[in-house]
């Protein structure tokens, strides 16, 4: 039966309350206790048997600390209802107040323009009006820059990047905050450095002194860097990874080469897709100009414009393969690295660390496991959650990395993991794996797991994971373990191939 357009925000709501809190590892009675609600307040909202309120959305957000999320779940729920119940017209609120106290930092508005130069370069300039929302002064602003010469065909662009790996000194990066028209040059320091990414932060300092951003503030921040057409590749993608209000993207290109253009966009819940609005052409002075913008675009939103020069040939297909061969999604994990199912390094138990004397070689694998999260979210958009455990890469020890759905939150790090407890009661969710990724499974899982776990030092903690991340924490497990998802699964229950999955799956509900 369908549902109505408010019944879908309030299971958006009640879906991304319980993502949170899920992923801070919080009890529904803890969470209640911390919002100063009654022990059973949560769970009947998060059930729908409760309506939720403004005040209980703020005090979500606040303890969750969930970078606007709920509160911006809260008012689309609030918005349809207010408009469905036919009350007064609300005014807009008030810019700055959008989003309560303790949100953290906010995108107000995100400029994007990449520039195909005469030279056969790309330039990307990214303009960002931000706005702190939070408590605390913000020091640093995250950005990413990520290459994929050949989006069709992942093993080769690996090899490619492999061989030609992106270097700082070639990206030319150049980064300012802008002050009431005053130009303030930003210093950068590198985060992550791989083949075919870069994560800086952008320190919001100079050689002059230190311009934080506090609380209640705003500021624009730019920057810009160039990458060679022999390793961009023909794609421009923007992350909604901080709340934002308005996103435009702009794409100035060479007529004579008659490009043609074309996007798509995910979210948490929803697969790729077209863009919801259509791409507006404009020509000026032998430049094509392509703009597209969106108002406040769902955190962990992706959008991607991609373009073909119509007067060269293309050069993005599969080696050795006919133009348009599709490539099978397996293939795209084994090029990153990822071993298949089948191979026998996948049914070996981990090895466990002797912490701490091996701390550094368990801190070397967990970066490895990092590294390679990062490299993912390029390929696909992970609205469920995602984990990779060493065995994947082909190490033996028995470390893993769980990210819930919620990109912002950062992974969990299990070392030398094992299952104390468990609850009784089960569901069935439909699974997927890296290591067997041309397929989705039912597989039966418990609905909280007890997880006993190291610490570096050694130490040992036990942490509880309840519904999706209970999951998602148990399938690595299962990794560590030399097991997969299909070990789990009921006799006589067949797999379903992603492409029928991708039309008949549905997001994960608790």
């Amino acid at each position: 039966m369908t549902t109505s357009p408010i019944e879908r925000a309030a299971d958006s709501f009640a879906a991304e309350l319980a993502r949170h809190r899920t992923g801070r590892g919080l009890s529904k009675k803890q969470l209640a206790t911390l919002m100063g609600f009654d022990p059973s307040y949560v769970s009947h909202v998060e059930g729908r048997r409760h309506r939720p309120t403004e005040d209980f959305a703020r005090r979500a957000e606040a303890v969750l600390e969930a970078s606007g999320a709920i509160w911006q779940r809260f008012r689309e729920y609030d918005e349809l209802r207010h408009g469905r119940s036919g009350g007064p017209h609300r005014d807009p609120p008030v810019p700055g107040q959008w989003l309560p106290p303790g949100t953290g930092l906010v995108v107000e508005r995100e400029t994007a323009t990449l520039t195909y130069t005469d030279d056969g370069c790309y330039h990307c300039a990214i303009r960002r009006e931000l706005y702190n929302a939070g408590t605390e002064p913000v020091t640093r602003y995250l950005v990413r820059v990520a290459v994929d010469r050949y989006p069709n065909d992942p093993g080769r662009s690996n090899r490619h990047h492999r061989e030609h790996p992106l270097t700082f000194a070639e990206l030319q990066l150049a980064a300012f905050r802008d002050d009431g028209g005053t130009r303030e040059p930003m210093h950068w320091r590198a985060k992550h450095d791989r083949d075919a990414f870069k994560e800086i932060w952008l320190l919001f300092e100079n050689d002059e002194g230190r311009f934080p951003l506090y609380p209640g503030d705003r500021a624009t921040i730019e920057y810009a860097y160039r990458v060679g057409r022999d390793k961009w590749g023909p794609w421009f993608q923007r992350a909604v990874r901080l709340p934002t209000r308005h996103l435009a993207v702009r794409l100035d290109l060479p007529a004579d080469l008659d490009p043609k253009v074309w996007g798509a966009e995910t979210s948490l819940s929803a697969e790729e897709g077209p863009l919801r609005t259509p791409i507006q052409r404009s020509d000026d002075g032998g430049r094509a100009i392509f703009d597209w913008a969106t108002d406040d675009p769902p955190l962990n939103a992706r959008y991607r414009m991609q373009w073909r020069f119509r007067s060269q040939p293309p050069d993005v297909e599969p080696e050795g393969a006919a133009p348009g061969a599709r490539v099978r999604a397996s293939d795209r994990m084994r090029a990153v690295g990822i071993l298949q199912r089948g191979d026998d390094l996948l049914r070996q138990p981990a090895r466990q660390f002797d912490l701490p004397r091996e701390e550094q070689l368990a801190r070397d694998v967990v970066d490895r496991l990092a590294g390679l999260l990062v490299r993912l979210d390029e390929l696909h958009p992970f609205s469920k959650g995602v984990g990779i455990a060493a065995p994947q890469l082909g190490l033996g020890w028995a470390a893993a990395l769980v990210r819930p759905a919620d990109r912002v939150a950062e992974p969990v790090v299990l070392l030398n993991p094992r299952v104390v407890d468990s609850a009784s009661d089960t569901d069935e969710q439909y699974e997927g794996c890296l290591s067997f990724f041309d397929h989705r499974g039912l597989v039966p899982r418990p609905l909280r797991i007890d997880v006993e776990h190291a610490l570096w030092d050694g130490s040992r903690v036990i942490t509880s994971f309840e519904y999706a991340m209970a999951r998602l924490v148990a399938h690595e497990i299962d990794h560590l373990e030399g097991r997969l998802y299909v070990d789990r699964m009921a006799p006589g229950v067949p797999l379903v191939p992603v492409e029928e999955y991708r039309e008949t799956g549905n997001p994960w509900r608790y």
